[in-house]
């Protein structure tokens, strides 16, 4: 049994234990309204804000048979060197503009680049594929709108979403220039790795993942679907490059640290961090833990880069 109060410190314990008073370890066990309906109150605690050199517009892509809302998030003194589309992390259940909104408008203040964070459908309502089709959809409205590189960011969920958009779009004439991908979810051995070791994370357990899974497929079969589990892939060649963050305490860790071997197996450029004493879901931990304050610098460092077509790693 692993033990966490060694793993973790005092700011870590806070964030969980301020995070269960509003979302406790049980919602899970709620009805899908009642998630969200908790879920959302719990983002309205921890919004912090827009930076005062950002400002959004909500609107939406017209994907034919659907609409897609976004927002788009522009710093006053714009660096136009890329766009970066962002996709929300919830399970495939949870989320949406407002639940990652000053996240966002924190990656375009400090890095200066537009940010576009997609609404894409939620489960059940819309089981897999219509989030990946929504990803993938905004992408293409992304490289039609100009000539600027477009690179991908999401966490949890939607770290899956890009990943699933890479390998999809690899053949693409305007292919991502990059991926930042934060403590996602892609598809990993469910056991070994973290999935043992740390089944009963805080913030997020196996137990939970099945329940996801379950939720977003219908019960369907997926195995060896791509889009549904970048891993499941048999040809990492030819990916844009790829900087992986995970959370340490997290049974998604060994997702990242497979990845990343696979990438560089097949010759691509990845970087994998694994965050010390950080817990799945600490990107809202970023005002109030050191840990996730260095590592929410290391995700726009890495965007900031990639953008620019650099490789610092």
């Amino acid at each position: 049994m692993t033990d966490y109060t060694k793993l973790l410190d005092a700011e870590t314990w806070a964030f969980i234990e301020k995070t269960n008073s509003y979302y406790p370890p049980d919602t899970v066990d709620y009805t899908v309204a009642e998630q969200r309906a908790v879920y959302n109150r719990m983002c309205r605690e921890f919004f912090a804000g827009y930076p005062k050199d950002v400002a959004a517009e909500t609107a939406a892509i017209d994907a034919g048979d659907r609409q897609i809302p976004i927002r788009i998030y522009r710093h006053v003194s714009p660096d136009n060197d890329a766009l970066v589309l962002y996709y929300h992390g919830g399970g495939f259940i949870l989320g949406g503009l407002e639940s990652h909104d000053d996240v966002c408008a924190e990656l375009c203040e400090r890095t200066g680049y537009e940010v576009v964070s997609v609404d894409y459908r939620l489960a059940p309502e819309h089981l897999h594929p219509a989030a990946f089709d929504d990803a993938l959809a905004a992408f293409e409205w992304a490289t039609r709108r100009d000539g600027r590189p477009v690179l991908l960011a999401g966490d949890s969920a939607g770290g899956n979403l890009a990943a699933a958009v890479s390998h999809a779009t690899r053949g693409h004439e305007r292919r991502p220039v990059g991926q930042v991908l934060i403590y996602p979810g892609l598809g990993g051995n469910s056991h070994k790795g973290s999935y043992v070791e740390h089944a009963e994370a805080p913030m997020l357990t196996v137990r939970d993942m099945a329940f996801y899974k379950d939720i977003r497929t219908g019960g369907a079969d997926v195995v060896g679907d791509i889009t549904y589990a970048p891993l499941a892939d048999a040809d990492f060649a030819n990916l844009p490059p790829t900087v992986i963050i995970s959370a340490e305490c997290d049974p998604l860790s060994s997702d990242g640290k497979d990845y990343c071997e696979r990438v560089e197996a097949d010759g691509g450029r990845c970087v994998w961090f694994n965050e010390k004493g950080l817990v799945h879901g600490y990107l809202r931990a970023r005002h109030m833990v050191g840990r996730a304050r260095t590592s929410f610098t290391r995700i726009v460092e890495a965007v900031k880069a990639l953008g620019k077509g650099e490789w610092p790693y």
